[in-house]
Order: structure tokens, then sequence, then C-alpha cells
């Protein structure tokens, strides 16, 4: 689907291995020029995450994790495939949550990921590409770099032709990782109360992958290696400890309530008017119509249907988040102003809700207004690429044209775009007083894309 006609839901490129404020960038700097042509859209919408949140928590918690810390993100990718990168996300595709069929199965790939982080195989992946990249040369360590980051057939691709001992050195620990991730991720699911039969399901789904062509292969199967081997495992864990999980309605809620969000984002209005009637909570369905009326361009027919869900839920701040996104792409400024600012007060620290009422703000002239909580948005979270945008509009509407320069040149390196961003980021560094917090981070950016820049001609001599 165009994105054009996508509203209520921003899709931001973003390298999958950019990380602002650039800081961790200059330390991930030759994995992300290495993978930089395969970067990500990230779907943001603060309903989606916030539901996915509610349904990751009782799992990163069981694992130990900081609950506020690791974020769980979307990208615009139609193939079933989840992964992590670093400590503080787990990245889920939208085919993948629109292709589970329960709560449990997507909480089973939730605890997956999250052990990978508990368990500290991203540090000790990391010494084995510094190992493979010793070992056999860089062609190895491009392959496992798209390997982790979900590109089988790149993978294969690259390999092709280096020393296959230490490959297979690399994937044997990978081996190793994913049994190990399996068991913590089923304990994890005991602990947590819920069901490990979604555990037991997902690899069921994936068990006969292995008999297919890789051409024919699921990703998920590519990147996360499912085999008869870890479907038993499951089976046997389910056998041993049992299923004593009561049925969760919170979950089963939020579960719907993001697949609701999604489709009806990503399919075509008269699919999602045709399917929504089918959802059990009523609130879900008028979200869902009023999310196809306004991709129809029908404003009173979006309007009643997002005030009647608000009617069944008046004190969730996402239907009001909602409401004043359709109010906005209609030009109703003072409307979408006021739905942004009951939301808002409902929900003070979500991010993409403040960039929101931020952009509705800017829209209607009020700059200052909108630049104090543009950047609130932005000390909450720096991935929000379409939030530096309008932050970059902002400064250079009340004329601060350094810091107009200097968040340009994070949302582009945000973007895995260093060498537009360097460009920013000097033209930031020569306005700004030296010092400055502005100037350090434009510092951070310009340093990083120098860095990029000789990593660049060190290759092509």
């Amino acid at each position: 689907m165009p994105i054009s006609h996508v509203a209520a839901m921003a899709f931001e490129r973003v390298s999958r291995l950019a990380s602002i404020p650039a800081l961790i960038l200059a330390a991930v700097l030759w994995l992300t020029a290495a993978v930089q042509s395969h970067a990500q859209s990230l779907i943001r919408d603060p309903d989606i995450e916030y539901g996915l949140r509610e349904l990751a928590f009782p799992v990163l918690r069981a694992a130990g994790l900081n609950t506020n810390r690791v974020r769980i993100l979307v990208v615009n990718d139609s193939t079933f495939n989840a992964f992590v990168i670093d400590y503080n996300a787990i990245y889920l595709n939208y085919g993948l949550i629109l292709g589970v069929d329960s709560p449990e199965m997507l909480q089973a790939v939730i605890a997956h990921e999250a052990a990978h982080i508990a368990n500290g195989h991203l540090a000790r992946r990391s010494e084995n590409l510094r190992a493979a990249n010793r070992n056999a040369g860089l062609g190895t360590a491009l392959a496992l770099i798209a390997a982790a980051a979900g590109g089988g057939e790149a993978a294969a691709g690259i390999a092709a032709g280096v020393q296959s001992s230490a490959l297979r050195s690399f994937l044997g620990h990978t081996r190793a990782e994913e049994a190990s991730a399996d068991r913590s991720a089923a304990s994890y699911l005991r602990w947590a109360g819920i069901s490990p039969s979604g555990m037991v399901t997902l690899h069921r789904k994936f068990a006969g992958q292995e008999l297919l062509s890789t051409a024919n292969q699921d990703p998920y199967m590519r990147s996360h290696p499912t085999s008869r081997e870890r479907l038993r495992a499951a089976e046997a864990f389910l056998e041993e400890f049992g299923d004593k999980a009561q049925p969760n309605a919170n979950a089963d809620y939020w579960f719907a309530r993001v697949k609701g969000k999604l489709s009806a984002f990503l399919r075509t209005p008269s699919w999602t008017l045709r399917r929504a009637k089918e959802e059990t909570d009523r609130d879900i369905r008028m979200m869902r119509e009023a999310s196809a009326h306004h991709q129809n361009r029908n404003l009173a027919s979006a309007r009643a249907a997002i005030d009647e869900a608000l009617a069944i839920r008046p004190d969730d701040p996402f239907y009001y988040e909602l409401k004043g996104q359709i109010l906005l792409e209609n030009r109703q400024l003072a409307e979408a102003v006021q739905a942004y600012g009951q939301a808002v007060e409902m929900a003070p620290n979500d991010s993409l809700i403040l960039a929101g009422y931020g952009r509705a703000l800017l829209a209607q002239g009020k700059t200052k207004d909108a630049l104090h909580v543009l950047e609130k948005a932005r000390a909450r979270d720096f991935r929000d690429a379409r939030l530096m945008r309008d932050l970059g509009l902002a400064y250079a509407q009340v004329g601060n044209n350094g810091m107009a320069s200097a968040v340009t040149a994070e949302r582009y390196a945000l973007q895995g775009r260093l060498a537009d961003a360097g460009i920013h980021a000097r033209r930031a560094v020569g306005q700004l007083p030296e010092g400055s917090p502005g100037w350090q981070r434009a510092q951070d950016v310009l340093i990083a894309s120098e860095r990029a820049k000789k990593n660049s001609k060190r290759k092509r001599k």
C-alpha cells in the first residue's frame, strides 16, 4: 500500500544499526556502513507500541530486563521475522504480528528475543564477529552482520568463498544460542504465568520449513533456525511443567487491538470495513472503522467512529491521539490541537503523543509552544525521525539555524545517511556556541561521519 494512503501511523526509514544520540553511533559505525543498503522502516504508533509493551511487560520482567529501557518496535516488513541488535529494543516485523494467532505466540517470540539480551548473546556475537573478521576476512564479517540483521539470502551470497571453518564456528555458537534462548524463553513464560503452548504452536508452524528450499523458507526459519528438535524440546517442557496459565483478558484485548490497528492501516479500507464487524471489542471495531473512513477521506464518518470509541473508553489517550491525527490531516487545526492536548493530559510522558501534539501546534503557527513540546518528546525518544524533522523545522522558524542544522544532522544519521549528516553537523558546529549541548551533539555526528568517510576510502583502496 502506498504510504500516502496511510494516516495516523508514521513510517520512518531508520538504519537498523544507527543509534542517536551519536553516542553509540561511533562505536557501531562500521556496522552501519556495512548494512546501510539494508535500511528499514519503523512503524511508529503510540497505540501499537503501548499494546506491545503491555504484552511484553511480564516477559521482560521475568527475564530480569529493565521494562522501561527495552522497547518493542515494529518494522515495516511483511515477512515473518524478529530480531535484536542491541540491548534496548526488540524488533518485530509487522508480518510477524499479523501472522501469529494468539497473544501467547507473540509473547513466545518476545521471550525468545529477550533471552538473547538477558543471556549476553549480543556481547558474545560481537566477539564472534571480530574473531571471524580476523580469521576469515571481511567477507565473513559482512555475512555475519547480514545474518544477524535477518538477511538470510544476503548472508549466504556474501559468505560464498570465504573460509568455511570460521563460518561454521560462528554458526555453531548461533545454534547453541538459539537452544539456550528457547530454554530461557520457556522459563520466562512459565514464571510470567503465560501459557507455553504458544511456543509449541510457534515451533510447530515452522517445523516443516527445513524440508523446503532456502528460497521458499520463511525468513524467521532462516534467521531463527527452527528444527524438529526445538519443537520436541518445547513439547517436552510443556509436558514436564504443564500449562497452569490462567486466561488473561488484558493480553487478549491488547493483542486484538495491536493487530486491529496495524491491519486497519496496512489493508485496504474496504477490507477493514468488511472484517471489522468480526471484532469482539466494540471500541476496537470503531477504531478500525475510523481508520478506514479516514483513508477514504470521509471525515464525518471517521469522526463519528472515533467518537464512539471514545464514548466506550473516555480515558484512552490513544483514541484521542488518533482523533487528533485524523483532524490534523484534514486541516481542522484547532480541534486537532485540542484532541492532542487531551491525549497529552492523559499520557504526558508518551513521546509519540507529544510529537503529534507538537506537530499540530506547529501547523497551527504556535511555533514556540511546539518547540517546547517537541524537545520534550525528543528527550524521551531519539528514534523518531519524523519528530526530528518537525523539530528542525521549528528551530528554523524561530531563527535558530544552528540547532536546526544539528537536529537535521541527527535525523540523517538516524537514517544511516552519514554523508548528509556530516554536511549539516559541520554547519551546526560552526554556528552554535562551542561546548553547548547542541554543539556537542553535532560534533558527535560530525566525528561519526568523518570516520565513515575514512572507512569508505580505505575499502576502495
